[in-house]
C-alpha cells in the first residue's frame, strides 16, 4: 500500500468510525483542531474535528448550503466560515461530502483562535452537552511566557478530571505516556517528510502537504499516523534520492515558493493549476507546521508549552523571523500569502512579514483575496493575475543574479 491510498482508507475509517460508535451507544468528541487530543485518546474516546471536516466539506463544492443556513440563523457573514459550515451542520447533521454524528462532548482549545470559543460554547448550548474549554493565552513577549505555560498545565490537569467525570473512569497514566510517545512520533515524521522539500527539485508538492495535513489532524495521537508519515517519508527521500520533482509529469520545478495560510479548500484544483502552469511548486508553509508538536514525554508542562507555542500564539516578531527562517531554509524564490477572511489572526501579520521578506531576504510576494471554505470571496481571475505577477518578479530577481 502507498502512502496516498493508506492516506485514503485512514480518513474513511475515521468517519466510519465515528458513525459506528454513535450507533453503537459510546460518545463521540467534537474537538478544535490543535487541541491537546492526548487526553482524549488515553482515555479511548472517539473524536472527531469540525475543522476538518468543515475542510471536506467545503473541497467537495457543499459547503455554500450550510453557511447560507448559518448566516440566517442570524451568524455573520464576517465569523470564520468553518464555524459557518459546522453550525450549519449542527443543524442540518447530512452533507452529501461526508457525515460526522451528533457530538456528546466538546473539547475546545484556543490557541488557533479567539472564534472556537464562543462557536463551541454555542454547540455547548445547542446539543446541552458539556465543554470543556483549554484557554491558552497569547504569547505577546517574543518567548513562550512561563507564566503561560504554568496556565495552560493547570487546565490540562483540569480537562483530566473533567474527563473522568464524562467517563466514569479513572485516566491511565501509562497509556497516557504510550499516547504522548506516539504523538511525537507522528509528528517527528510528518516534519521529517515536509522538511525534504528543502532538496532541489523538491520530491514534495505543497499541495500533497495540504492533503495529508487530514490526517495529521484525526490521526496524531494514534499508530496509523506515524506509520503513515513514516511510509511517506520513505517515499519523499527515495525520489529526493533520484533526483525526482514534485511533478509525476517530469515538468521542470522552476520557481519555489512559501504559501502562507490555509489553502482554499473550494479551489484546490485552480489554485494548483495555476501554480503548476508557471512551474511553481509550493515547498513550504507556514499553516501545516502548527501539527509538529513536539516535548519530552513524561513532561504535561512541556506538552502544555508545545499547544500554547504554535505559529498563530506568537508575536508578530517571532512569527517574522519563523517565517524567514523558512525562507533561507528552504531556498524560496517568492511568497504567496493568501489573505483568508475567514483567519484574521494570520491575515494581520501578513504586511509586516511581507515587509520584512522584501527588506531583508529581497524575495518578492504577493497577496490574494480568498477564503478557507466559503467560494464566494475568492476570484479566480485576480488570483491568476496574481501569480503572474509574482512569477515576474521572480524572473525579473533571477536574470538581475545571473540565474535566469
Amino acid at each position: 500500500m502507498t502512502s496516498k491510498q493508506m492516506l485514503g482508507e485512514i480518513l474513511k475509517n475515521h468517519y466510519a468510525s465515528a458513525m459506528e460508535a454513535k450507533k453503537a451507544g459510546r460518545p463521540v468528541v467534537w474537538s478544535t483542531s490543535i487541541a491537546p487530543q492526548e487526553l482524549m485518546e488515553a482515555m479511548g474516546l472517539t473524536v472527531v474535528y469540525p475543522e476538518n471536516h468543515a475542510a471536506a466539506i467545503g473541497a467537495r463544492k457543499d459547503a455554500p448550503r450550510f453557511i447560507e443556513h448559518s448566516e440566517s440563523a442570524g451568524y455573520s457573514a464576517d465569523i470564520c466560515s468553518y464555524a459557518r459550515v459546522n453550525i450549519g451542520y449542527a443543524d442540518l447533521l447530512f452533507s452529501e461530502a461526508e457525515n460526522i454524528p451528533a457530538p456528546d462532548l466538546l473539547f475546545c482549545c484556543s490557541n488557533i483562535c479567539c472564534t472556537v470559543i464562543k462557536w463551541y460554547e454555542n454547540l455547548a448550548k445547542k446539543f446541552n452537552i458539556p465543554l470543556i474549554m483549554i484557554d491558552c493565552p497569547f504569547n505577546s513577549s517574543y518567548e513562550v511566557d512561563p507564566a503561560n505555560v504554568a496556565f495552560v498545565k493547570a487546565q490540562l490537569l483540569d480537562a483530566v478530571a473533567k474527563l473522568e467525570e464524562f467517563t466514569g473512569r479513572k485516566l491511565d497514566w501509562d497509556r497516557l505516556r504510550e499516547v504522548m510517545r506516539i504523538s511525537n512520533e507522528t509528528a517527528m515524521w510528518w516534519k521529517k517528510a515536509t522538511d525534504l522539500a528543502m532538496a532541489k527539485p523538491s520530491p514534495l508538492s505543497g499541495f500533497d502537504m495540504f492533503n495529508y495535513m487530514a490526517t495529521i489532524v484525526c490521526v496524531r495521537g494514534k499508530q496509523e499516523g506515524a506509520d503513515l508519515f513514516k511510509l511517506w517519508y520513505e517515499e519523499l527521500k527515495e525520489k529526493r534520492d533520484k533526483g525526482l520533482g514534485p511533478w509525476k509529469d517530469g515538468e521542470e520545478e522552476k520557481y519555489r515558493i512559501l504559501w502562507d495560510g490555509i489553502a482554499c479548500w473550494p479551489y484546490l484544483a485552480p489554485t494548483y493549476k495555476i501554480l503548476k502552469k508557471n512551474g511553481i511548486n509550493v515547498v513550504t508553509s507556514t499553516y501545516p507546521e502548527s501539527w509538529t508538536l513536539l516535548y519530552e514525554l513524561d513532561d504535561l508542562a512541556g506538552m502544555a508549552k508545545a499547544y500554547d507555542a504554535i505559529y498563530v500564539q506568537r508575536n508578530v516578531e517571532y512569527a517574522t523571523d519563523r517565517l524567514l527562517n523558512r525562507a533561507r531554509d528552504f531556498q524560496i524564490d517568492g511568497a504567496l500569502f493568501h489573505s483568508n477572511r475567514s483567519c484574521k489572526g494570520m491575515d494581520f501579520k501578513q504586511y509586516e512579514i511581507q515587509r520584512k521578506l522584501e527588506s531583508e531576504l529581497g524575495v518578492p510576494s504577493v497577496i490574494f483575496d480568498g477564503d478557507q471554505t466559503d467560494p464566494s470571496v475568492f476570484s479566480e481571475a485576480q488570483y491568476e493575475t496574481r501569480v503572474q505577477a509574482l512569477v515576474e518578479m521572480m524572473a525579473d530577481k533571477k536574470r538581475k543574479e545571473g540565474k535566469a
